[in-house]
């Protein structure tokens, strides 16, 4: 796909079931597959429901499928007994995209009356084995509801692109609380010790109750199936965005 035709790209949320919850936590396709693991977990341990998905007909069409039955790639989870909705998005946004999508998830998100965004990513970062952890990005209003008391370093400095720079971008100017977690990834797909950390992180800031100990054998079951996943967007990501810029 040129990047032209990339920058044009139009979502839409489509929902098929009622959004119950203050908070999205988001997990995407980018590096080390992280974000994607954990927030795929925290819908295995919470058990919500699909309740929408987003449709994007002028990216390069994906359909993942699980013992012959085929899915959304990107869907949004949620359940009454559930104080967030889950984001899960197989689907590659390359930064080109990455406003346009916002965007549409932030008008959806407002519709809703969810007032925080959150994105769990792992980042390709220089770090010590000390750096194993989770740091924040996050807007003051988020900082002061959500981690004056959470044991969440900042991240030091640097600047970030795609969908986390135009969530914490709108978070800046507007009511949106806003917030990045990041942790260091390794290019193994998907990096189930950075996804654990993620998943650890999240369950702390929002008293869910998570179930980490199967994380590890999760993270195995789910190998292979986003192995492909992964090699398709490391390609990508080298052929449409410069590599992924948040740093300490």
């Amino acid at each position: 796909m040129e990047p032209q035709q990339a920058a044009e790209a139009t979502f839409e949320i489509r929902e098929t079931g009622d959004t119950e919850g203050e908070a999205l936590i988001a997990g995407f396709s980018e590096f080390g597959l992280a974000g994607l693991t954990a927030a795929d977990y925290l819908v295995q341990q919470l058990d919500p429901e699909v309740v929408g998905h987003v449709t994007a007909p002028d990216l390069p069409t994906i359909t993942p499928f699980d013992d012959g039955t085929p899915r959304h790639p990107v869907r949004l989870f949620s359940a009454e007994s559930v104080p967030v909705v889950v984001l899960v998005s197989e689907l590659f946004v390359p930064a080109t995209a990455a406003r346009s999508f916002s965007d549409a998830l932030l008008s959806w998100t407002a519709d809703a009356d969810i007032s925080e965004t959150v994105v769990l990513s792992g980042v390709q970062m220089p770090h010590a084995e000390d750096d194993h952890r989770t740091f924040y990005v996050a807007t003051e209003d988020y900082r002061r509801a959500r981690l004056d008391d959470a044991d969440v370093p900042p991240m030091a400095t640097g600047f970030t692109d795609g969908v986390k720079a135009s969530v914490l971008a709108r978070g800046i100017d507007s009511p949106l609380r806003a917030c990045v977690y990041a942790t260091p990834a390794h290019a193994q797909a998907p990096d189930a010790e950075a996804a654990l950390r993620l998943v650890e992180t999240v369950d702390d800031v929002y008293d869910l109750g998570v179930d980490t100990g199967p994380m590890e054998s999760f993270a195995a079951e789910i190998q292979r199936h986003y192995r492909d996943l992964a090699d398709r967007i490391e390609q990508a990501r080298e052929e449409q965005q410069p590599e992924d810029r948040m740093y300490m």
